[in-house]
């Protein structure tokens, strides 16, 4: 994965990170340092893609970017602004958001009126914001509420490991029945930062996502969606949860060249989605993954937007 640093706005692809690694750590660090006004000038065209097998590369839905600010540090491009010129450059159609601040604020109603606003006023038809809800808070029920009814989200993005509870807690189960009958989407990221680069006082532990297995069979409607699943998610467990139909995975953490090619391996292409985890993570991380797997371009279709488009469904975007 390729974090973001406040020194470099820059991309490095993993290659050239590689390369640069066996080298030593100076070299890379003065080749990843550049004026950061090149993120800011993201309002230019989108920078030529490709062709696949002589078919123009489709646009993308982005199902993982965060609005706002993380909490320990500053991330070059988290400005609203910035943000939606950088997606629109990288021929992003639709980006769905959540809020950073969904992750140590109490007040969720009023992250989540913020989210939804900020994605009306500056997204420019580009965000969906997927509201936050604590069901370990008093009043959760009306969250949930609020976010369908007065904010037209069409999904939740939920932070068990932040927030305090199991996915084996029956409050959590009361949350994923009311999402079904309300038909919202369901976001769980397992991680929101590599264990080995938080702040010492706030440790999280990765969210397991075992007792899902039974929640999405008691469920088959309700769709879920696993974000940056690839740092603690692997082998049988990966597997299994793949074959309950209505499980998906972003590939945000999905580490290794050719990562992409060796997941297909193991579990189908529809339960495959596009996710960058931008601006946490350098976008062009997670395009790269897309570019350096042998993938067709039936796949690419699906992973980019596709399999995005079938798990929205008919919802409506505010």
């Amino acid at each position: 994965m390729t974090t973001r640093t406040p020194a470099s706005s820059e991309p490095v692809d993993r290659r050239t990170f590689l390369k640069a690694g066996a080298l030593g750590v100076g070299t890379l660090a003065g080749e990843a340092l550049v004026d950061t006004r090149r993120l800011r000038a993201a309002n230019a065209d989108p920078a030529p893609v490709a062709p696949v097998n002589g078919e123009a590369p489709s646009p993308l839905i982005d199902v993982n970017v965060s609005l706002s600010h993380w909490p320990f540090r500053r991330l070059p491009g988290d400005e609203i602004n910035d943000l939606v010129a950088e997606l629109r450059r990288q021929r992003v159609s639709q980006a769905w958001a959540g809020s950073f601040d969904a992750i140590l604020h109490r007040d969720l109603a009023g992250v989540n009126t913020r989210l939804a606003a900020a994605c009306r006023t500056h997204g420019q038809g580009l965000l969906l914001p997927f509201g936050a809800v604590n069901p370990k808070l008093p009043d959760w029920e009306d969250d949930v509420r609020r976010c369908q009814e007065e904010h037209g989200m069409v999904g939740l993005r939920l932070h068990p490991n932040y927030h305090g509870y199991q996915l084996d807690d029956p409050d959590f189960v009361k949350l994923l029945d009311l999402a079904a009958a309300r038909k919202l989407i369901v976001q769980i990221p397992l991680t929101m930062e590599d264990e080995r680069t938080q702040h010492p006082l706030v440790l999280v532990k990765h969210v397991d996502p075992t007792p899902l297995l039974e929640h999405a069979k008691r469920l088959p409607h309700l769709q879920l969606v696993l974000l940056n699943a690839f740092r603690s998610l692997r082998g049988e467990k990966l597997e299994a949860l793949a074959k309950t139909g209505n499980i998906t995975f972003d590939i945000a953490m999905l580490e290794l060249v050719g990562g992409v090619g060796d997941l297909l391996q193991k579990i189908p292409v529809d339960r495959v989605l596009f996710g960058s985890h931008a601006p946490f993570f350098y976008f062009e991380s997670a395009a790269l993954k897309l570019k350096e797997s042998a993938l067709d371009a039936d796949q690419l279709r699906a992973i980019g937007s596709g399999n995005a488009t079938r798990v929205l469904g008919p919802r409506s975007s505010t």
